[in-house]
């Protein structure tokens, strides 16, 4: 049995483990403008998956926290204040809400590969939604040209991350709990 200090040093290590592994997915990208495919929303959906709502949410927080103080995190290794305020910011202010909401969906219902994909998908629309409304105001783009180039050319690789991110999610989480890094949940 952990004590609690033990228990909290745990907690922290998976966090920033997973907010290291955020860093590391958004690497993977093909730029096209003006926002770019990234694979920082599949490791925010295994975060989350994985973590449940509050350790997932703070990866993100601590992810977000280390790229705006300058370690090079976001994607194409940019960091600093400057890209959370820029025209593809509020992609990542979305990550927060996103997390958030796989985590309490999967509290509330079973951690089983159904709920984990529903959840994703569901998930996905809070970065685009609050990353194009940003980049429409950020980039002063009508909503015609914000939708065009910020919403729509996401939907069906979101989909597939979203997949991807519960599948994946799952498996890693039963692992995890077998080697005891994770209380046990109710997986069905």
């Amino acid at each position: 049995m952990q004590t609690k200090s033990q228990t909290r040093l745990v907690n922290l290590i998976i966090i920033a483990l997973f907010a290291a592994i955020i860093g590391i997915l958004s690497q993977f990208t093909i730029p096209i403008p003006p926002v770019p495919f990234t694979g920082q929303t599949l490791a925010v959906g295994l975060a989350a998956t994985i973590l449940g709502a509050k350790r997932g949410t703070y990866s993100v927080l601590l992810y977000l926290l280390i790229g705006a103080v300058g370690i090079p995190v976001f994607a194409e290794l940019k960091s600093g204040i400057s890209i959370i305020f820029g025209p593809t910011g509020g992609y990542l202010i979305g990550f927060i809400p996103a997390a958030y909401f796989i985590g309490f969906y999967l509290e509330k219902t079973k951690y089983n590969v159904f709920h984990a994909i529903i959840a994703n998908i569901i998930s996905m629309f809070f970065p685009l939604l609050i990353g194009t409304a940003w980049l429409k105001i950020a980039a002063s783009l009508s909503w015609t040209a914000a939708f065009a180039g910020g919403f729509l050319p996401f939907i069906v690789v979101g989909i597939a991350k979203a997949i991807l991110a519960g599948w994946l999610g799952i498996l890693l989480r039963s692992r995890l709990e077998s080697a005891k890094v994770l209380p046990k949940s109710t997986l069905a």
